[in-house]
């Protein structure tokens, strides 16, 4: 009987571009877009630099590009340093419903990477990220995205299975040697949420997405020359789902495979701050055009929202941008006195704004027990003159029911990745990406 690793490495194995739908083949195509935009803008922090700084220490000499630099490394390290400037700012892509997984930040460094020392295909790149795709989203629905209830950070859980599935793809791994592959991805699964608790350390969260991505090529090459690993790793006895899951649907793992396409639950965000604070962020930024309110008539700001905000994003304390950026207070609060669209109002400048602190902490965050999504909210602001304004979001700009339009998209990379010279001609490439004959070509 087919293990689910066997049935997903056989789908991803045998997946042609051709047969893919036309949209989710443009999704796929934004997903890189947009990855490559927000990688070049998480270059220019310092927590990217370092993490560049240990792969040309390591990795130097390789054919791999470190993006937002002139430095090239191997494919492995090239991989772990471009995921964590991916997720530097944390303004990279997920799924909706939320499932633990970052396709920008996971998949396309690793397909950068190796597809460089490869010259692999625009085509062949698509379609292993589609790939990619398909497999880690259907593993992250069927963990409930529960391992984040029980402490682990979901992204860096499932970030390896489809890091791995882009690298076989891309080294034509077949069946049972890209199932081997997702054996070994599963041992390299790692990452703790206890940057989310403490006042320290936050820093370590970016790192979870690059180790993704380079253990999805050492996944892939090791399986290519032979190397095992189990093939009950999903839903077998101490596999994925049983080792890091509160509760599961083990079904869900190859359900409508070839049919139901995952690529379109793609979500790319709008704002650099964690998913959970788009909805509040859209209803601050709304009442405070709508009312012409400003922070000094405020007396209290209320969220309803989900249970996890309520547990893991409502501190009122921050100490680094990292923090801030998890915290629905801190992302509230900024909505209310900065530039939202401009991705830099999340940054030092919010940090070193006392008006930001102090406003965060007239914010409170309650579970909303009715909510329709995990990702909507009721924000309820109290004014000093006695007024409550009220507005409920369950949805934002750049999910899969409102996606960013071409425009949209073009300014948003634009905007990330204006401070480097080929920007446009680089937009231009990627937008044509399906025919492109070598990733290599990609402008610098």
């Amino acid at each position: 009987m087919d293990t689910a690793a066997r049935t997903l490495a056989r789908f991803a194995s045998e997946l042609k571009l051709a047969d893919v739908p036309a949209l989710d083949v443009e999704r796929a195509t934004q997903c890189i877009i947009d990855s490559v935009g927000v990688t070049l803008l998480g270059s220019t922090f310092p927590w990217a630099q370092m993490a560049r700084r240990y792969a040309e220490h390591y990795g130097a000499g390789g054919t791999s590009r470190v993006w937002g630099s002139p430095t090239r490394v191997s494919a492995p390290l090239a991989a772990l340093a471009n995921g964590v400037a991916a997720h530097a700012f944390e303004l990279d892509s997920l799924r909706r419903p939320g499932a633990g997984a970052h396709p920008g930040a996971t998949l396309v460094p690793a397909a950068l990477a190796l597809g460089e020392e490869l010259h692999s295909s625009g085509a062949d790149f698509l379609a292993a990220i589609v790939a990619g795709c398909e497999v880690m989203f259907r593993i992250g629905a069927a963990s409930k995205h529960t391992p984040e209830l029980m402490g682990f950070h979901a992204p860096g859980l499932t970030g390896p299975f489809g890091a791995a599935v882009v690298a076989g793809r891309l080294l034509r791994l077949d069946a049972d040697r890209l199932c081997q592959a997702l054996g070994i991805a599963g041992s390299l699964s790692s990452g703790l949420l206890a940057f989310a608790h403490a006042d320290n350390g936050a820093m370590v969260k970016r790192l979870h997405l690059g180790r993704a991505a380079e253990s999805g090529i050492l996944a892939a090459r090791l399986a290519e020359s032979g190397f095992e690993g189990p093939d009950t790793i999903l839903e077998g006895d101490s596999g994925f789902l049983d080792a890091y899951c509160d509760d599961t649907d083990p079904a869900l793992l190859t359900a409508g495979l070839g049919e139901r396409w995952e690529t379109r639950n793609l979500c790319i965000k709008r704002y650099p701050c964690h998913v959970t604070a788009h909805t509040p962020v859209e209803s601050v930024r709304a009442l405070r055009d709508e009312h012409r309110i400003s922070a000094a008539d405020v007396s209290s700001i209320r969220v309803l929202a989900s249970a996890k905000v309520a547990s893991h994003h409502s501190s009122r304390e921050a100490q680094d941008v990292m923090a801030m950026q998890y915290s629905v207070p801190f992302c509230v609060a900024i909505a209310l006195l900065d530039d939202v669209d401009d991705p830099l109002a999340f940054g030092d400048r919010a940090l070193r704004n006392a008006e930001v602190h102090a406003l965060a902490r007239k914010v409170t965050c309650e579970p909303w027990p009715d909510a329709p999504s995990g990702w909507a909210s009721e924000v309820q602001i109290k004014l000093r003159d006695g007024r409550t304004l009220e507005r409920a979001e369950n949805d934002f700009l750049g999910t899969p029911a409102r996606p960013l339009s071409s425009s949209q998209l073009r300014a948003k990379l634009l905007r990330c990745a204006g401070a480097f010279a080929h920007s446009k001609p680089l937009l231009q490439q990627l937008e044509a990406i399906a025919g492109l004959p070598n990733v290599a070509m990609l402008p610098r």
